[in-house]
């Protein structure tokens, strides 16, 4: 009964600050009002439109440069909740959902075959539900990110070589294939996704467009509306591919920028979410009865259950402050 009681009230806790974090945070970091800003740049100005009707920009050019900033804002928002397939295909697996189900289930009978050997049954179904649902799609989340990241290395030099395929007389197809050819993973193959789906009869700005789909990058989105608009408006593709990969070598710098200067609260937040672990354990080896007290008392167990879930969220708080976005 002590078990349970302690149990039950942990899932309690974490419910309750789970809601906070959720619901509460936004508020206080001003994340909702950085939301409508976004929202108010991205929504089209009337006056901007007039400005540009002014100076002499044909209606018909104008329209199409709208169409396509438009159909490429709704992909962002599919790509920003995007389906158990496509996260699956995200992460550069090749599961099927079936296949992962089955992994899921698998990974959450283990938990639970072990947890009942150790502890009671509310306890062990608990674990095998985070287990189950939790463990296997935050394993997607880090494959995603580190196939991201290998993604952004990359991703300048291969547009460099189309624009020096491009100057060179070469079309945009034959420049993609010189980068299917040579460039590493996850490079290649998302470059040859592009010219497979050319080849079947979708237009090159559309099949360029798709890029974001699979790799949910701002990177690769400014890709696919260059390609798109210079498909539908004209221009100089290699001036306009240039600049692209300029601005993105300029983010990369940023990025790493932001990077170095945000080391010093990173550390602080390990230090103070490991201080309260590590004087527990000095405690527990120098003074045992001091503290035994809390591993032996069902307060104890509940204050160690409370302190748990209160300092998890902290560190997620700390997480959340120092992880930029741009």
């Amino acid at each position: 009964m002590r078990m349970n009681a302690i149990a039950i009230f942990f899932l309690v806790a974490a419910a309750i600050g789970g809601l906070a974090y959720v619901f509460i945070y936004p508020i206080l970091s001003g994340e909702r009002a950085a939301e409508r800003r976004r929202l108010g740049v991205v929504r089209s100005d009337p006056a901007a439109r007039n400005a540009a009707a002014a100076r002499g920009m044909p209606k018909v050019r104008r329209e199409q440069v709208e169409d396509a900033l438009k159909e490429l804002e709704s992909r962002r928002k599919r790509a920003n909740s995007p389906p158990l397939a496509v996260r699956i295909e995200q992460a550069g697996l090749n599961w099927s959902k079936r296949t992962f189900f089955i992994l899921s289930g698998v990974t959450a009978l283990v938990v639970f075959v072990l947890l009942t050997a150790v502890g009671n049954m509310l306890l062990a179904l608990a674990g095998a539900f985070a287990a189950g649902f939790g463990l296997p799609r935050w394993f997607l989340g880090y494959l995603k990110a580190r196939r991201e990241a290998k993604f952004l290395d990359n991703f300048p030099d291969s547009i460099d070589i189309v624009v020096r395929g491009i100057k060179a007389g070469l079309p945009l197809l034959d420049s993609m294939r010189i980068i299917v050819n040579d460039a590493p993973e996850p490079i290649r193959s998302e470059f040859k996704n592009i010219l497979d789906t050319q080849a079947i009869g979708m237009p090159i700005g559309e099949a360029c467009a798709k890029l974001y789909e699979r790799i949910p990058l701002p990177e690769a989105n400014f890709f696919g509306i260059v390609v798109s608009i210079q498909q539908k408006a004209g221009g100089n593709l290699s001036e306009a591919l240039g600049n692209l990969s300029r601005v993105l070598r300029d983010r990369k710098k940023m990025k790493a920028k932001i990077k170095a200067m945000s080391m010093e609260a990173k550390a602080s937040g390990a230090i103070i979410g490991a201080l309260p672990v590590v004087v527990a354990s000095v405690i527990y080896v120098t003074s045992p009865e001091f503290i035994r007290i809390l591993f032996v008392h069902p307060v104890g167990h509940i204050m160690l259950g409370a302190s748990a879930v209160w300092m998890l969220l902290g560190v997620l708080t700390m997480k959340k402050m120092i992880n930029f976005d741009f």
